[in-house]
């Protein structure tokens, strides 16, 4: 399915959504972006502990959050396509930044464990039919769907890519 098949475009989480090309399918982009971060290994070693700005996060931080929040959308979605009816309550992205311990992590690590996280995001999806990607739910007060958070997870991924390129590898 791809993003036209989504009904509502979800307030706040559409600016992760839009980065998406409007060619691929769910699983389409899923698996084209998987190796983004491993693409840009070198630089993201070189900059590694760099901060742009005091109390900003280091490239290790950031790639930190991005296993936290794939593991976070993919259990959304599988509980809204398993027809969970509780609203999936929010998360704070920087109480969980400051609960991780990233700093003494190699990037190599990281990338290891992103990607193990995304092959398994991408077999969840592999499982949705096209009812349980449409299936509909609540998380923080907004009507979503499992495929917008697939959507999510590639968008959320992008975004932070485009981060590192003008605020920590253009210096």
């Amino acid at each position: 399915m791809k993003k036209t098949n989504i009904k509502e475009m979800p307030f706040f989480y559409d600016r992760y959504i839009d980065l998406v090309s409007e060619k691929e399918t769910v699983l389409e982009a899923l698996t084209s972006s998987q190796n983004i971060l491993e693409n840009l290994k070198e630089l993201l070693v070189k900059q590694q502990d760099y901060q742009y700005q005091q109390g900003k996060w280091t490239p290790k931080d950031i790639l930190q959050h991005l296993i936290d929040t794939e593991r976070i959308m993919s259990y959304r979605a599988l509980a809204i396509a398993r027809g969970e009816q509780q609203e999936l309550i929010g998360f704070e992205e920087q109480k969980y930044a400051k609960h991780t311990d990233a700093s003494n992590r190699s990037v190599k690590d990281l990338l290891q464990e992103f990607s193990l996280v995304r092959t398994s995001t991408i077999a969840l999806f592999k499982s949705f039919s096209d009812e349980m990607l449409l299936r509909e739910g609540e998380c923080s007060g907004i009507h979503v769907s499992p495929l917008i958070f697939g959507f999510i997870c590639v968008g959320h991924v992008q975004h932070h890519v485009n981060v590192l390129h003008e605020r920590y590898f253009n210096k």
